[in-house]
């Protein structure tokens, strides 16, 4: 593992601007047990996991590391259960990142509720309240330890290569997906092109995945995408905001009107370092603003202007070449929906994870835990010797199947709670009152750690006694 001579908690510190080697390119033609096209947490963890389960693993990243990933930059429970199953939270632990011990809500009028993430009491509950660090740097390390488990198991990675085609074999109903033509350097690079063939190709590569694509538009000739369940995110890192110092501390999330139904936030990534960014549909976008002005200048307005947390950046300096853009698509349920929900993300030689299989959580935009869910799923649904003719339709079925068990509930609680904040007032008496009752507070805790508890909120009842009630 390399490190430089920068220190952490007394030990040094891994260097996640260093590149990544990955061996040598596999010959045009090589077939693999499995191919996962993307090397963000979802493929990593996908490569990995299926590398432990005997497989012959191909893992194409279209980037060459390091890369950046604009995200908010939280790991919550969720995502660190498997990290730690991996091998990466120790280095994690090993590197620069901010501890969350709680978190703040602002709501439109004003009021502010800070609930705290009592670590005895968290663990406890089997929660946990989480990390924040760079997505650069936690992309970075789980890519490093996924490479080495692949190549541990007789597997290959490589970097640089973007895929031109999901190849695949049939039409309709019997279709299979066969494998990948992917170019180095790019789809207009000077690069050759390789063609590789697996029994099942996993798709990670984001909203815009071509192994989802070429399930859902491709073959299928279903929507990849829908602007009512697409969100759009913009971030900037800024120094020495007021109010986060320190390397352990709270997270904020406000709910303003200028961002309603979704939120500003303001996630530390270390000591001085704050993530700065709004999440809105993009289906509200275009109706509150007629796509005349972009999250970015909502965002400027926010700092400059808002009476709330324009003092907090006065003195405070932006990270230059930080600002980013990017879409997420949520796992919202659709009203007609195809085979399975969200959307169809698996077929005869395929799987998708994560963002290419739209899993993003509604409410609060966390996607990193359910992408590593569901890319340990696959090294379940995946059998190298029953499937060694092909990973078939009735595995993809059960894989589908099982991922909408797993996390449908949750997923349509938050759909729920994003179109609950809608209602202003709603969410003013939710956040005024959870600042005066500590059981509303610690409530709205445990729905970012604990999805179960998000039924809870969004119950009537509930909130007919915590709300109406004195």
């Amino acid at each position: 593992m390399p490190d430089d001579t920068r220190r952490f908690c007394g030990a040094p510190v891994i260097d996640y601007t260093q590149p990544i080697d990955t061996g040598e390119v596999p010959e045009n033609g090589a077939d693999f047990d499995v191919i996962v096209v993307g090397g963000g947490p979802g493929g990593s963890a996908a490569a990995a996991y299926n590398a432990m389960n005997g497989c012959n693993v191909l893992l194409i990243e279209k980037d060459v590391w390091p890369r950046d990933k604009v995200c908010g930059d939280a790991v919550g429970g969720k995502s660190l259960s498997h990290a730690k199953e991996l091998g990466v939270l120790e280095l994690v632990d090993a590197s620069p990142h901010y501890v969350v011990d709680s978190i703040i809500f602002g709501s439109t009028n004003g009021s502010e509720v800070k609930v705290m993430l009592p670590k005895e009491a968290y663990a406890a509950k089997g929660l946990q309240s989480g990390y924040a660090l760079p997505r650069e740097q936690f992309d970075w390390l789980m890519f490093y330890r996924s490479q080495e488990i692949v190549r541990e198991h007789g597997g290959t990675v490589i970097q640089g290569f973007s895929v031109l085609e999901v190849t695949h074999e049939g039409e309709g109903d019997s279709a299979r997906i066969t494998g990948v033509r992917c170019k180095a350097g790019g789809k207009r690079g000077d690069g050759p092109e390789l063609s590789f063939t697996s029994r099942v190709t996993i798709g990670a590569g984001g909203y815009n995945c071509p192994v989802a694509s070429a399930i859902t538009k491709g073959i299928n000739n279903e929507p990849l995408r829908d602007d009512e369940h697409f969100c759009g995110g913009y971030r900037e890192y800024w120094e020495d905001v007021e109010g986060l110092e320190g390397g352990e501390g709270p997270i904020e999330i406000h709910f303003i009107d200028e961002v309603l139904p979704g939120y500003f936030w303001l996630f530390p990534v270390r000591d001085g370092l704050v993530n700065v960014g709004i999440g809105m549909l993009i289906s509200e976008q275009r109706k509150q603003t007629g796509m005349k002005k972009s999250l970015k200048k909502i965002q400027e307005w926010v700092i400059k202007e808002h009476p709330r947390f324009s003092k907090r950046f006065a003195n405070a300096k932006m990270l230059e070449g930080s600002a980013k853009g990017w879409q997420l698509p949520f796992g919202s349920p659709r009203k007609k929906a195809p085979s399975y929900q969200p959307r169809r993300n698996a077929m005869a030689g395929a799987m998708t994870v994560g963002d290419a299989a739209s899993l993003v959580d509604p409410f609060s935009g966390e996607g990193i835990g359910n992408a590593l869910l569901s890319a340990k799923m696959t090294s379940k649904h995946f059998d190298r010797v029953a499937h060694a003719e092909g990973f078939p339709e009735s595995a993809a079925v059960d894989y589908m199947i099982e991922l909408w068990d797993s996390l449908g509930k949750e997923l349509t609680n938050s759909t729920k709670l994003q179109r609950m904040m809608k209602w202003k007032r709603l969410c003013n008496l939710v956040i005024g009152k959870a600042s005066r009752k500590p059981a509303i507070g610690e409530l709205m805790s445990e729905m970012i750690a604990s999805k179960e508890t998000q039924q809870v909120l969004w119950n009537p009842w509930f909130l007919f006694k915590t709300i109406v009630l004195p």
